[in-house]
């Protein structure tokens, strides 16, 4: 009774304010005329005044706002649509209604709040309800199949257009058909667009109508980091703290003065201090002048947006989608400022929470009528449970509860199917994606370009360039993405800063390279090649090469060796111009290192190798023994085996050094130092051939990217017909020789005259008698050929009665000892040789009957034949 009487005296009031408002008007138009007669009365304008005022009332331009209307400007025929984008069934029409009484009673209880978005005109100016023009899809491709992946075709393969009032949604919403042809639309076309393929993937999805902030309604991204220039975070491992051994011994005293240390670490944290309060001012300044301008529309700007509810396809967690950007958003975010209703292909949702901090405090409960108000009653969102004392009471007056629930029963309204047809993405749309093959992106201090593959003649599809400054002036880092390059080049790192060029490869190259780090081209310059390990024979997984040096990583050889290091010396000028190739760097020294070989000794085992050249030693060092602290070590004096004199040089003590680890388990006598002298000897000019190859296999690979750089040829798939010219060319050439040979034959086939006519010789011309000839020759064949077939079809007649009259005969004789089976058998065989004795008999009956019929009408077309025509009427 008491939520009665307030309403009464609600309404009462209302119609209070209503009169006197109505009384308030009365008087100014009272005063308005009373003022217009004094003037009137009082004063008379001359001509010249009069003039002078209608001048400047025709230079009056009343502003007009402006059409972003995506219909007028698309290439869409209005009249071809189907019959549902220009009427609207029964109940459709009767979700209409159900929508304005809605409305208004929203209306009346919320007066302070704004209209609701819920039936705007479609492009064919019909009011259609915005759940309708939903239309769930599933694109049959498997890479639109998760939510990040949608939101970015739809981002980049739609154009925005702002809203022509920022604080109103929009009087028209297409479909999301009409919206793929034209390639363009408002935030709301494309959350329609993406909301429809969420919801055909899987997803729990709904279009939402809010406030957003200037930079998200305007899709301003100057002020948001480029999500390619995020690194991601390196994970640090904590150092575990070692134990200290009972029995380890003790490390020196510390006999420096803890004073000075204490002096020195306060003057480093004063440097420390006032370098990081120098780096926070700047970082202030920085942001004060990043700082974006007060918005007079702050918290009324219009704004649509996705959100996608935890539950379906392991959504761990609700989130917001821009549908413009393409980016994720919590939904606690500032940059969404508030919810004024949202919806899906099933229901409409109004959100009856404060909004005053933002969408922080919402609660995306849609079960709760308390926090969101639906339209339809068939829900498919659980309703919250109720209370102990709840339900004693609903237990008091159950009569009531089931006319309440037989009412709601009559009440409820399933939401008609979509309106909108099938939303399709052709192949071609799919691969071309942005709008002309091409989109440019603005970040903070970054802009990233777009283009589709094929594009561009080098087979570029993204760039990013990284600017120093705010206004984009000085470049700091280019990043070029590339696909279906012949050479597979993935991607480029250019740094302007350094002058380094970074070029990664997919697995394919014809050198199996993998990374190319350099700053020039030219050989004998720093550079750091990776190759894929998996693909090369001799195991060679990375080289890097200086302008003396050049050093090389292995691994899975079995001869074990994991680097080779070489350094040069300088060149020998010679007068004659000679390549690096004939004139190689004179190599120094050659330092090797090998893995563990566990079927040899350690002591055995050599660890790393170095060739001193110059100096004409090599020195060897094994690998050290489990629980020992040094390893065993030899040095080898590489003489000449003749002196000047020609006397040869015998082996000597003096010639190897070694140091042994355990020295009483084996010596190594003479002749064995002097065989693994010569052995060293030949492993030697083993590896400086080994290095020279390497650098001619650098020179090559550097000959190789030049060429590939220059030409770029890109690779096309043979499934690519539109694309693949020589796939294109043999397939017009097979269908024009079947076409070919189709038309031969369909000539032979009509060509009565043919086999006559190949009797005669090549290239002669007819004559008179040679025309009756052949025209008497085709008719006696015919004819011929007609009494054969009349023959044939006699003698299978004649041949299936004999049949018959002798099966009839044998059943005559033998009637009375035959068995039911028997006669089952002859009966059957009887019908069927019936039957064909009948369609034989009908067969023959309609050959007679159409053999003249067929002859006179091959002798008129003999006689109309344009070969046989002037001889054959001449002859008549």
């Amino acid at each position: 009774m008491e939520v009665l009487r307030e309403k009464v005296e609600e309404e009462e009031e209302a119609e209070r304010e209503e009169a006197a408002e109505r009384a308030e008007r009365t008087e100014k138009l009272e005063r308005v005329t009373k003022s217009a007669e004094v003037s009137r009365e009082g004063t008379i304008l001359s001509q010249d005044e009069l003039r002078d005022l209608e001048g400047k009332l025709m230079a009056i331009e009343i502003p007009t706002q402006a059409d972003h209307s995506v219909i007028s400007q698309a290439p869409v025929d209005v009249t071809k649509l189907p019959p549902s984008y220009t009427t609207n069934s029964l109940k459709e029409e009767h979700l209409l209604l159900v929508a304005d009484n809605f409305s208004r009673q929203y209306s009346h209880l919320c007066p302070d709040r704004v209209p609701l978005f819920l039936h705007p005109l479609n492009e064919c100016n019909v009011p259609k309800f915005v759940s309708t023009t939903l239309r769930p899809t599933l694109m049959p491709y498997p890479e639109l199949y998760n939510w990040d992946s949608c939101a970015q075709f739809v981002s980049d393969f739609l154009t925005m257009v702002p809203l022509v009032d920022p604080l109103k949604p929009p009087t028209h919403l297409y479909s999301s058909t009409t919206v793929l042809k034209c390639q363009k639309g408002n935030c709301f076309d494309f959350s329609t667009l993406l909301c429809s393929m969420l919801i055909g993937s899987g997803y729990d999805a709904y279009c939402v109508n809010g406030y957003g902030s200037l930079d998200l309604c305007l899709m301003d991204l100057t002020r948001e980091v480029c999500p390619l220039t995020v690194k991601a975070k390196e994970i640090v491992k904590k150092k575990e703290k070692t134990v200290p051994k009972k029995y380890s011994i003790k490390p020196p005293r510390d006999l420096t003065s803890k004073f000075e240390q204490e002096q020195e670490e306060k003057r480093i944290q004063e440097i420390k201090d006032l370098e990081q309060r120098r780096l926070k001012e700047e970082e202030d300044r920085i942001l004060e002048a990043e700082k974006a301008k007060p918005d007079p529309l702050h918290g009324l700007r219009v704004h649509s947006w996705v959100l996608v509810l935890a539950g379906k396809r392991e959504v761990p967690e609700s989130f917001f989608i821009d549908p413009l950007t393409a980016r994720s958003y919590s939904t606690k975010d500032e940059h969404f400022l508030g919810i004024e209703s949202l919806w899906n292909h099933k229901n409409y949702w109004i959100n009856m929470q404060d909004c005053w901090n933002c969408c922080k405090d919402l609660i995306f409960d849609l079960g709760d009528p308390v926090r969101w108000e639906y339209m339809l009653l068939g829900t498919d969102k659980p309703h919250l449970s109720l209370t102990e004392e709840d339900e004693e009471g609903l237990d008091d007056d159950d009569d009531d509860v089931e006319d309440l629930g037989k009412e709601e029963e009559d009440k409820s309204f399933d939401m008609p199917s979509s309106w909108v047809s099938q939303i399709e993405i052709t192949p071609e749309e799919f691969e071309t994606r942005c709008p002309s093959g091409k989109k440019v992106i603005q970040y903070k201090k970054a802009q990233l370009e777009k283009w589709s593959p094929y594009l561009n003649n080098n087979g570029l599809v993204c760039r990013l360039t990284t600017y120093e400054d705010q206004q984009c002036t000085k470049v700091l880092e280019i990043k070029e993405w590339y696909q279906n390059r012949e050479d597979m080049l993935e991607l480029k790192h250019i740094n302007k800063t350094t002058g380094l060029h970074v070029d990664y490869f997919k697995p394919g190259h014809p050198q199996a390279l993998c990374v190319h780090s350099y700053k020039s081209m030219l050989p004998e310059m720093d550079r750091v090649m990776e190759f894929y390990k998996k693909i090369r024979v001799d195991g060679l997984v990375k080289r890097e090469e200086t302008p003396m040096t050049m050093t090389e990583y292995y691994e899975g050889r079995s001869d074990f060796l994991a680097y080779r290091h070489v350094n040069f010396g300088p060149r020998v000028k010679k007068l004659s111009q000679s390549s690096v190739e004939s004139n190689p760097r004179p190599m120094v020294k050659i330092t090797e290192r090998f893995s563990r070989n566990p079927e040899k000794p350690a002591d055995e085992d050599v660890a790393e190798r170095l060739f001193l050249i110059v100096e004409e030693r090599i020195q060897l060092r094994y690998h050290c023994r489990d629980d020992y602290i040094t390893a065993s070590k030899r040095e080898f004096l590489r003489r000449m085996e003749v002196d000047s004199k020609g006397n040869k040089i015998i082996m000597t003590p003096e010639m190897c050094i070694s140091y042994e680890v355990e020295p009483m388990e084996h010596t190594k006598k003479l002749l064995y130092q002097y065989e693994t002298m010569n052995q060293l000897k030949n492993e030697e000019k083993l590896s400086r051939h080994q290095a020279w190859e390497s650098e001619l296999e650098v020179l090559e690979i550097l000959k190789l990217r030049e060429e590939e750089e220059e030409a770029h040829t890109l690779t096309i798939s043979i499934y690519d017909t539109k694309r693949n010219e020589k796939s294109k060319e043999y397939r017009e050439a097979m269908e024009r020789v079947l076409h070919e040979e189709h038309l031969r034959q369909v000539e032979a086939q009509l060509d009565y005259l043919a086999p006559f006519l190949a009797q005669l010789p090549p290239g002669e011309k007819l004559t008179r008698w040679q025309a009756v000839r052949l025209k008497d020759e085709c008719l006696s064949d015919f004819k011929q050929r007609l009494i054969d077939k009349a023959n044939l079809i006699q003698a299978r007649f004649e041949k299936e009665t004999q049949e018959l009259q002798k099966k009839q005969q044998w059943y005559q004789e033998n009637q009375v000892t035959l068995t039911p089976e028997d006669e089952n058998l002859y009966l059957s065989y009887c019908s069927q040789a019936m039957f064909r004795i009948r369609i034989l008999e009908q067969r023959l009956n309609r050959h007679k009957e159409l053999a003249p019929l067929k002859y006179l009408a091959l002798e008129e077309k003999l006689y109309k034949d344009p070969r046989l025509i002037d001889f054959v009427k001449v002859f008549v």
